[in-house]
C-alpha cells in the first residue's frame, strides 16, 4: 500500500498530520530535492509539496511527472498561492483529453 507525505514548511504542512499524512517540514532546495528523491523510492504513492518548495526542486518533480507514482501535487502554503497547483492541472487535463476543459 502507497504511503502520502506532505513537505513544506512546518505552518503550511503541519495539519496533514491531522488526517493521518506523514509530514516533512523542509524548506532548503538541495536537502528538498533529496527528501523528494528518498520519498519517490520508499513507496509513497502521493506527495503534496508546497508550491513555494516546488518551485525550488522543479527539476526532481519534472523527473518523477514521467512516473506513474509517486503523484506529486503542489498546494498553496500558508504565504499563499502562486498559481503552481492550477497551472499543472490543466496541463495534466490537456495532456489527458487534448484540449484545455478548464479554461481561465
Amino acid at each position: 500500500m502507497y504511503k502520502i507525505a506532505a513537505v513544506g514548511d512546518k505552518d503550511s504542512v503541519a495539519g496533514f498530520a491531522a488526517i493521518g499524512i506523514e509530514i516533512f517540514v523542509e524548506t532548503e532546495q538541495k536537502s528538498a530535492a533529496r527528501l523528494i528523491r528518498r520519498l519517490a523510492e520508499e513507496d509513497y504513492g502521493v506527495i503534496f509539496i508546497t508550491e513555494q518548495l516546488a518551485s525550488l526542486v522543479q527539476n526532481e518533480t519534472d523527473k518523477l511527472a514521467e512516473c506513474v507514482t509517486p503523484a506529486v501535487i503542489p498546494i498553496p502554503g500558508c504565504r499563499g498561492n502562486s498559481g503552481m497547483g492550477m497551472n499543472n492541472l490543466k496541463r495534466f487535463v490537456e495532456k489527458a483529453v487534448g484540449s484545455d476543459i478548464l479554461g481561465e
